[in-house]
């Protein structure tokens, strides 16, 4: 009985731990991709429709993988 109570408690700890790291480091990875864009930018202008399309689609992704990793987490509270 004890033990049951013990894991259901961790799995929780995972859970909370697991969602909280995704969202770390999603921010972190879009924070990255921002910076290096702007870099990118300043020093070539006319490339600036290009970079602009591919920053988003790298953030879409980075977002997407956040947003598994948080499902995941919750799957594992609740399974």
């Amino acid at each position: 009985m004890i033990s049951l109570l013990l894991a259901a408690e961790i799995a929780k700890l995972g859970a909370a731990l697991g969602g909280g790291l995704a969202a770390i480091g999603a921010g972190i990875g879009i924070g990255k991709i921002g910076g290096q864009a702007m870099d990118a930018m300043a020093r070539q202008p006319e490339k600036m429709g290009d970079l602009r399309s591919s920053m988003i689609i790298a953030a879409a992704l980075v977002e997407g993988v956040a947003f598994f990793a948080v499902i995941i987490a919750l799957l594992a509270l609740f399974v």
